[in-house]
């Protein structure tokens, strides 16, 4: 699709034909959606902070075996993963759970994983033309590892620090994630500060192309990003509702409905602050506890709770990652949300 896009920056310098990027969201991305969103001219993207070296092989090659010259990005996480902390104190604040659901804290869920050299030995083998990293970036050593493959590299934003930071020979485009955005909020200089879109698309002034995420659904929204200085866009929430995607069922059930809408950031499901829909957990023991472990081991003594409660239909316990526009997302495949949200942006455009 051939469109007079205001800033050409990002479309240059990846090649993709849209100035839209599927945001990776790890535990409801995959191959499936990536491919869905690549073959309508977006920006496909793998989550791999839950995979091991092999499946981000195997995915990426199943995503090429789909598509054509679209371009692809892998996403990793750059946290530090310390030792298993002590999680007594979370065990007994979930105590009264366990016995009202008849579990016991089982086996722990597949924990998120920092880049590292054999993640990076993934991406040379791989090969994506893009490569985009979450709470900061890698050592210098393993990200010109990363260059030396040749893959663009982009970095992710929350506040004006961070992009300068980013932008000064870091990173070849940034992300500015607003505080709209669901999911993860990827600080990494000075604790969260979430900042709104506009305010920080407004804000930042950097010599790379800037792509603007948080709570866009639709071609409006698209739109608004671009004249605010945006050479493209990072879409998540809109993409959880396409078939592709593989929220729980509880998740789904609620996207496109106004009680989406009640939502907060939240360290509960991970030990770190994201953004998702208020569920029982969130109500009763606070969106945000100390007594929950460090990022990423929170989930773990969750894990028997959610299998249970999601078995029978209820996100009681799950993490309900949302964007701000979450209550205005549009059930379809992906391939046909991308053509439909740059199809609306066209039209706005002129």
């Amino acid at each position: 699709m051939m469109i007079d896009w205001p800033d050409t920056r990002f479309l240059d310098l990846t090649a993709a034909d849209l100035p839209i990027v599927q945001a990776p969201m790890a535990g409801a991305g995959g191959v499936d959606l990536a491919v869905g969103a690549m073959l309508a001219g977006a920006v496909g993207s793998l989550p791999c902070a839950m995979l091991t070296p092999m499946q981000v092989i195997l995915q990426a090659a199943e995503v090429r075996a789909e598509t054509d010259e679209e371009p692809l990005n892998l996403n990793f996480f750059c946290h530090t993963l310390g030792d298993a902390p002590d999680e007594s104190a979370w065990l007994a604040a979930l105590k009264p759970y366990y016995a009202e659901e008849g579990v016991e804290p089982g086996a722990p869920a597949p924990l998120r994983r920092p880049f590292d050299a054999t993640m990076c030995e993934a991406v040379e083998a791989a090969r994506p033309e893009i490569v985009s990293f979450h709470f900061g970036l890698p050592d210098e050593a393993l990200l010109a590892r990363v260059r030396r493959t040749g893959a663009v590299v982009i970095g992710n934003a929350t506040t004006v620090a961070e992009a300068e930071w980013l932008a000064a020979g870091r990173c070849d485009a940034i992300i500015a994630q607003g505080a709209e955005a669901g999911g993860h909020s990827g600080w990494f200089l000075d604790g969260h500060k979430p900042v709104p879109l506009a305010e920080l698309l407004r804000a930042i002034q950097v010599e790379v192309p800037v792509i603007a995420a948080g709570g866009i659904v639709d071609g409006a929204g698209i739109v608004e990003a671009l004249r605010l200085g945006a050479s493209a866009v990072q879409i998540g929430t809109a993409y959880l509702a396409t078939p592709e995607a593989t929220v729980s069922r509880p998740h789904r059930a609620l996207l496109g409905t106004e009680a989406a809408s009640d939502a907060a950031f939240t360290n509960l499901f991970s030990g770190r602050e994201a953004r998702g829909i208020r569920n029982r957990l969130m109500r009763e023991i606070g969106p945000v506890s100390e007594a929950a472990p460090a990022f990423p081991y929170a989930s773990n003594a969750l894990a028997s709770l959610r299998k249970k409660a999601e078995a029978e239909g209820r996100g009681d316990y799950s993490p309900l990652w949302a964007g701000a526009g979450v209550a205005r997302v549009r059930a379809m495949p992906a391939t046909e949300l991308t053509e439909t949200l740059a199809g609306e942006a066209l039209a706005l455009l002129g």
